[in-house]
């Protein structure tokens, strides 16, 4: 099965991206619904999560309360790791199960933190939804309702611009509106169909 693995910073617009890969009949593996899924009640991953960080990320009725791990994690290099051990390779293997089981030509796999993971992921392609840092500065303080401390935090605890850009096979600039992305993200579905005969 060709990959595409599908990377951005926050705020790039990755989830438009892939929606619109969706609805030209691919099969989209998102690292963080996966994520979401492993972290319920009675899963494993949540249960490892509570013993590294208290059970004061849970809320009343025993869910994860992601803001309350996200402000642990954001502010602390070493917890973030400690979080990331626990669940990417949970996280890793389940997108290659699904990817095995995909019917479409290609499949692409959202992964967000593609470059900050090291790229351990199996793939053909990156595909990278680049956008300026102050584009991305703007777009996810009125989306989250951060503050400028908040935004900062949150972009530092990413890969900077350079090193995804590096990573990189393809990049679509998202700076324009959804038509602009739309029909980029259409030209590469027609290369990836391409490629993905040539396996």
């Amino acid at each position: 099965m060709f990959k595409v693995i599908l990377t951005g910073g926050i705020a790039s617009g990755k989830s438009a991206a892939s929606a619109h890969f969706e609805k030209l009949g691919v099969t989209v593996v998102d690292a963080d619904k996966i994520s979401r899924e492993l972290v319920q009640p009675g899963q494993a991953a949540l249960a490892r999560i509570v013993e590294q960080f208290g059970s004061s990320i849970l809320n009343s009725q025993g869910h994860l309360d992601r803001a309350a791990l996200r402000e642990k994690v954001f502010r602390n290099p070493t917890e973030r790791k400690a979080l990331e051990a626990i669940l990417h390779p949970l996280i890793e293997q389940r997108m290659q199960q699904l990817a095995e089981q995909a019917t479409s030509d290609y499949v692409v796999l959202v992964v967000p933190l593609f470059v900050e993971t090291g790229g351990t992921y199996a793939h053909d392609r990156v595909l990278l939804i680049d956008v300026a840092e102050q584009v991305q500065k703007t777009r996810l303080a009125k989306r989250d309702d951060a503050s400028p401390e908040q935004v900062e935090q949150r972009l530092a605890a990413q890969a900077n611009r350079q090193q995804r850009l590096a990573a990189a096979d393809d990049v679509i600039l998202n700076d324009g509106d959804l038509d602009q992305l739309h029909a980029a993200v259409e030209k590469l579905h027609q290369s990836y169909l391409q490629m993905s005969k040539n396996v």
